[in-house]
């Protein structure tokens, strides 16, 4: 069974930076696309950012050029480096696999970005 454990978030102020962690339990983290969602107040859960098992890398426009993930699979964590972070990038992020499957959710981290 695979558990997921972020962590890495906070308040930041407009323009700052954050790197969030996902360390995934069990062996076959090498295999599975990982992914970053988000959700805001009172929105559904979006998807941020993918990347496969070969690290290629997908993102939501809204976050081209300033968010960036990785991965290491020595360590089974998959990561998210956060820059240039905008108010409206203010959400609780969770990590999961791409496609979503049977893997539950973890607790996520909040990301609040404000002055």
């Amino acid at each position: 069974q695979v558990h997921l454990v972020e962590s890495g978030g906070g308040l930041v102020q407009p323009g700052g930076s954050l790197r969030l962690s996902c360390v995934v339990s069990g062996s076959m983290f090498s295999i599975y696309t990982m992914a970053w969602y988000r959700q805001a107040p009172g929105k559904q859960r979006e998807l941020v950012a993918r990347i496969g098992s070969d690290g290629v890398t997908v993102y939501q426009d809204s976050v081209k050029g300033r968010f960036t993930t990785s991965r290491d699979n020595a360590k089974n964590t998959v990561y998210l480096q956060m820059n240039g972070l905008k108010p409206e990038d203010t959400a609780l992020y969770y990590c999961n696999t791409f496609p979503l499957g049977t893997t539950a959710w973890g607790q996520g981290t909040q990301v609040t970005v404000s002055s």
